[in-house]
């Protein structure tokens, strides 16, 4: 799969854009885990620069190839998995004055089905990231997992946030 082909998926999930004010949808299993990544505008600035350029799943090596820089609606981004194309387009974002991030949802050919949020907050001085999702088992390999692919999902996200207090640290 190469990120060219991408534009002329279609997604593979409804409901659509629930990671970002929920609540999940019915029908699929639900994950949200968040982390506090430091305190201030420095630290909040750093965290959503690094979140809208992917560097949640640079950290987590999965080497996204989109088709811009910077998350926005619509652009497709390829991500590589243990060798699997993970196919994805981007389906909200939002960058507030407290409030940064994107969700993307899974493309047909994506061994899933649903949506992954991506937020940095400021809750007072403070700044967590928030990753949120919805999906449900789409190919054989995560029906297969059965729970395991659950959890697998649970740890990805949790890479994820260390791998945007990473960015913040090496900012600060």
């Amino acid at each position: 799969m190469r990120l060219a082909d991408l534009a002329h998926l279609e997604l593979t999930y409804q409901p659509r854009g629930l990671t970002l004010d929920g609540p999940l949808p019915s029908g699929f299993h639900h994950l949200e885990v968040g982390r506090r990544l430091g305190a201030g505008d420095a630290a909040y600035r750093s965290a959503s620069e690094a979140l809208m350029t992917y560097a949640p799943q640079r950290g987590l090596g999965l080497r996204p190839r989109a088709t811009a820089r910077r998350a926005a609606v619509g652009v497709d981004v390829l991500s590589r998995l243990v060798g699997l194309g993970v196919p994805c387009r981007i389906v909200w974002t939002v960058e507030e004055q407290d409030r940064t991030g994107f969700g993307y949802g899974t493309l047909e050919g994506h061994v899933e089905s649903g949506e992954e949020g991506f937020l940095v907050e400021r809750r007072g001085d403070d700044v967590y990231a928030v990753v949120r999702a919805y999906a449900r088992a789409d190919r054989w390999p995560t029906r297969l997992g059965g729970p395991l692919t659950w959890q697998l999902q649970r740890v990805a996200a949790h890479g994820y946030l260390r791998a945007l207090q990473r960015a913040v640290r090496q900012d600060g």
